[in-house]
């Protein structure tokens, strides 16, 4: 068994806590489990050489008693306690120094069973001790994906703030639920507040409206059709579908699958949601829209929703709002702006006219976590009619939604929610948002921006590459085939595809086994793989743009 190593040296107003909680220990006892047993010998001090190492003979033994955890809430837990979080936090903050370190690893790539083999990862019936739980934290970060790393291009969801950092462990510590004021009346007064602002952002005339932060854009947009569908047809959420008429929603054929998931998920079915045709750069035709909701109309269906993308998965590429706007009030249909991935340039006066006319739209999705670099997962639904959201959703649950409690019950959003435990997301977005202010957020947003357009203009008459669609990037998407030297001379035939489609994904798996750099590669329609990069990383730089492109041609060369 690893040897347990000296932890750091305290800082002096720590040490005496510690010194001060190991002097009150004395006598006073130990814990197993919950009960204090034979008092500490006279004179043992818990402090040695200015780590805290209480208790440390107990913690390697064989028997259940040596092995049992001597941490708060245990009786006289606090010495081991501290120093078992202050390794922890050690382990942690060599993590985060190694993720923005571009000599290590992007990621150390082992197979699925190289891994179950080499680790035993099942679960025992006794206790292990603290130092082997220290190795578990140890071993689960040396194969985690460093998604804070500068040369991590592989999700929408990059980069470690470390201020968000910090809420999150915060958020962790108050271990609460977000479902009534009385027992998080700091954090709904902080989503009341943030969601309040973001609708402000997004237009609506003084952040009128309700929202909710709920687990990820693909159920924020489900809310979204959950609201719509009650708008229309309230009795449905009592009488269930069978009681309305088949309904339709409509989005893009490059929207994200969420819509369709939504669509299964609320019983509304999959072949009821309408795919539109887009145009070469990824934008939804609204005259294809208008088209396909006359044909719907006349098959006796009801149009309930159009679902409009701010910032497509794949392409980055933003459905012209303005238009869709007017259709679905000429059709009076509610229209939807899925935002999780575009949302964010709200903050950038530069680039947020890509989403002129979402101040139109009866709701939005926004994902900070994406775009803002929010640490995962913080995804609001934003609703511009306040108290829908209250009517769809509420069960009065007498346990919890006491109409007497001696506070305004506005602030009880529990029962606007699907969720009953409901996990505290926002504290993270508004701690970023005090420590950067809304020019910090727009100065990294544009600057990813200026990263994509950066890679674009290097690699669009480079030689060995060619672009998915022309014209500069919309978002920080840029879409691209890498062509090895053994293609570059082939006619553009069914052979020289069926080539091509081979070469990202072997790139990819190179790039992981090699630890050096992700990056997404996928096929689209009549398009065979292309690598799909992205960039919300504010670590990134152009030299980090230049890396990728340098490693994406050495892998690559010999295919």
């Amino acid at each position: 068994m690893a040897q347990r190593r000296p932890g750091p040296a305290w800082p002096p107003s720590l040490a005496r806590l510690a010194l001060e909680l190991s002097l009150r220990c004395r006598g006073r006892g130990r814990l197993a489990g919950m009960a204090c047993v034979r008092p500490q010998p006279a004179g043992t001090s818990s402090v040695q050489g200015g780590s805290l190492v209480a208790f440390k003979n107990n913690w390697g033994g064989g028997g259940v008693r040596e092995r049992a955890p001597y941490l708060l809430p245990a009786c006289n837990g606090e010495i081991t306690t501290m120093s078992f979080l202050q390794d922890v936090v050690d382990i942690l903050l060599q993590y985060v120094v190694r993720s923005f370190d571009r000599s290590t690893k992007v990621i150390d790539f082992h197979y699925p069973n190289e891994l179950l083999q080499e680790y035993n990862w099942e679960l025992a019936d006794q206790p292990q001790t603290l130092e082997e739980i220290l190795l578990n934290c140890r071993t689960t970060l040396k194969y985690a994906i460093k998604t804070g790393h500068p040369r991590y291009f592989n999700q929408l969801s990059t980069g470690l703030d470390m201020v968000g950092l910090a809420a999150d462990w915060l958020t962790s510590a108050a271990n609460t639920n977000m479902f009534t004021y009385e027992i998080a009346p700091v954090f709904v007064l902080l989503e009341y507040v943030t969601l309040r602002k973001m609708r402000e952002m997004v237009g609506w005339p003084g952040g009128c409206g309700d929202g909710i932060f709920s687990p990820g854009g693909a159920i924020s947009n489900m809310y979204a059709m959950l609201i719509a569908r009650f708008k229309m047809f309230p009795e449905v959420k009592e009488k269930g579908m069978a009681a309305i008429p088949r309904l339709v929603a409509f989005t893009s054929e490059h929207s994200h699958f969420s819509v369709k998931k939504g669509a299964a998920a609320l019983g509304i079915g999959t072949d009821s949601v309408i795919l539109i045709r887009c145009d070469e750069r990824g934008k939804m035709i609204p005259s294809d829209l208008e088209r396909r909701i006359l044909e719907a109309k006349q098959k006796g269906f009801v149009p309930f929703l159009v679902s409009a993308t701010a910032g497509t998965t794949v392409y980055g590429a933003f459905d012209p709002l303005i238009a869709i706007a007017d259709i679905c009030k000429k059709y009076k249909i509610w229209m939807h702006v899925d935002g999780a991935w575009g949302g964010g340039l709200l903050m950038s006066r530069k680039h947020k006219w890509k989403l002129n006319g979402v101040e139109r739209a009866n709701s939005v999705t926004w994902n900070p976590h994406k775009m803002m670099g929010v640490p995962l997962q913080c995804s609001a639904l934003l609703v511009r009619e306040e108290g829908l959201m209250q009517s769809c959703n509420q069960m009065h649950a007498s346990y919890l939604f006491q109409q007497d409690k001696h506070y305004d019950l506005s602030y009880d959003t529990g029962d606007k929610a699907l969720q009953c435990g409901r996990h505290v997301d926002v504290f993270k977005l508004w701690l970023m948002w005090r420590a950067k202010g809304t020019t910090g957020f727009e100065a990294q947003i544009d600057k990813c921006l200026e990263l994509a357009e950066y890679l674009y203009n290097k690699i669009k008459n480079r030689d060995g590459y060619e672009m998915v669609f022309d014209g500069k990037p919309q978002h920080t998407n840029v879409c691209f085939w890498y062509i090895p030297p053994s293609l570059r001379s082939m006619e553009d035939n069914e052979e020289r595809m069926s080539r091509l489609m081979k070469v990202a994904p072997v790139i990819k798996a190179r790039m992981m086994e090699y630890g050096t750099t992700m990056v997404s590669y996928q096929p689209l329609g009549d398009k065979v793989n292309f690598f799909r990069m992205v960039i919300s990383n504010p670590a990134a730089t152009h030299q980090d743009i230049d890396f990728l492109i340098d490693e994406i041609e050495r892998l690559g060369q010999d295919l």
